[in-house]
């Protein structure tokens, strides 16, 4: 039986003014969780404390140490962004990072804080759509064979007709900092209805093949009805094979794919269930044994909630992850008394108390902070609190309170060395240290 954090706080009230990341852009408001009964299952759930237990003598090392109060402080100061919504690091052995800003703008720059400038790596500002709040460009991921190929992918938003784009670009042969915007092969359009819940992150798996995060549709409540619809795309995560792309075949659907053989599923979901998920991840302290097992991946997905409970869920193949029968551990439709047979509940979750959109983020393998070693990091872009917790595969073990940032949370990233960094909306990207 699962079990599910709640991590409680005082009550804020807090204004999202912002990106994607929110609950509700164009909703009404909810009724029903509020209200309503959680599940039965969740009543049986055991809820851990936020403190973290006092170190013993016994507990001297690495994941052992209780997890311990951060700060946050600014690097590569000289550099300004607007609207990040990612960063990343490829493994080209250059130490450089991409960021992406919503706006449709990708730039590159090393791995120094004292860095001058970014150099602008990819324009698509002609292509990208920003008619609703939460809509632009979203999502990038680099080739596993990038510093080889120079293939890299992007996801965005586009217009008339309103849809997602998921599209394969190629650095330029003569310009490492530069990549070449006709190079654009599409490989998929979504068709959107709304212009929130884009989902939008992208990710190569261990195992070679590119993972997709979608919303359900947007407006409120899933009035779409796509949550629990495998007939379409959305509210999933998807996992597609890319690496042979090409314009007469933009990717294939892998045959391990849960649902690839059912008459009438769409092939490509690898799990499902979601609202908007906002931010997701592989463990890289797993990574080299899962690919050498060919086990199936885990990912770590903060799923954004309507307007009651934000949700981490560990998404594993094939499970569904209960949108919008439930919203977090509990019922949403119908608002009490709904069926949780078959769904997966969340590892954790929290209230309004705590803030109003979850971002995900990684599980720290960093060097630097020996008390973050092996805990799932995640914060919040209403509040700007960052919390983080240790998971031992049937319940969190341990959770705290890491740092109340003050920063609107974007997105988090992380770097070649494990090391976790975070992005605000206006204000820079940030990186996890000891307090002073």
């Amino acid at each position: 039986m699962p079990k599910i954090l709640i991590i409680a706080g005082l009550l804020i009230l807090v204004t999202l003014i912002g990106l994607a990341a929110c609950g509700d852009d164009n909703a009404t408001p909810a009724t029903g969780p509020g209200s309503g009964q959680p599940s039965a299952k969740l009543t049986q759930a055991t809820f851990f404390p936020t403190a973290a237990p006092t170190a013993t003598a016994d507990d001297p090392v690495g994941s052992s140490i209780p997890l311990r109060p951060l700060a946050v402080e600014r690097v590569f100061t000289n550099l300004e962004f607007s609207l990040l919504t990612n960063l990343v690091q490829p493994d080209d052995g250059s130490d450089r990072f991409y960021t992406t800003e919503q706006g449709g703008l990708i730039s590159v720059f090393l791995n120094q804080q004292d860095a001058a400038e970014a150099s602008v790596f990819l324009d698509i500002t002609d292509r990208v759509s920003r008619s609703s709040n939460e809509e632009g460009l979203l999502g990038v991921a680099f080739d596993p064979d990038f510093k080889d190929n120079g293939l890299f992918y992007v996801y965005y938003s586009a217009s008339s007709p309103r849809r997602s784009v998921l599209s394969r670009f190629s650095a330029s042969d003569s310009d490492s900092n530069l990549a070449n915007s006709g190079s654009e092969l599409v490989i998929l359009e979504i068709p959107q209805p709304a212009g929130n819940h884009n989902g939008g992150q992208l990710a190569f798996g261990p195992d070679g093949l590119l993972y997709i995060g979608l919303g359900d549709g947007g407006r409120s409540g899933d009035v779409f009805g796509n949550g629990q619809n495998l007939g379409t795309l959305l509210g999933s995560i998807l996992r597609i094979d890319v690496l042979e792309a090409t314009a007469g075949e933009p990717y294939r659907t892998p045959a391990s794919n849960p649902f690839a053989a059912v008459e009438g599923n769409r092939g490509e979901i690898f799990a499902y269930g979601l609202r908007n998920p906002w931010r997701f991840s592989f463990d890289i302290g797993k990574t080299d044994t899962g690919k050498s097992a060919g086990e199936p991946a885990e990912i770590w997905v903060a799923d954004v909630g309507q307007n009651q409970w934000e949700e981490i869920d560990l998404v594993r193949i094939g499970r569904n992850y209960g949108w919008n029968i439930m919203e977090g551990g509990h019922c949403f439709s119908p608002p009490s008394g709904c069926s949780d047979a078959g769904l997966e509940f969340p590892v954790a979750e929290y209230g309004r108390g705590n803030g109003c959109s979850v971002t995900g983020g990684y599980v720290y393998r960093g060097q630097s902070l020996a008390s973050l070693a092996g805990a799932y990091v995640f914060g919040d872009f209403c509040s700007g609190k960052i919390w983080g917790l240790r998971y031992d595969g049937e319940s969190v073990t341990e959770s705290l309170l890491l740092v109340e940032s003050g920063l609107n949370i974007t997105s988090f990233g992380q770097d070649l060395s494990g090391e976790i960094y975070v992005l605000s909306r206006n204000s820079g990207i940030y990186r996890l240290v000891a307090p002073d």
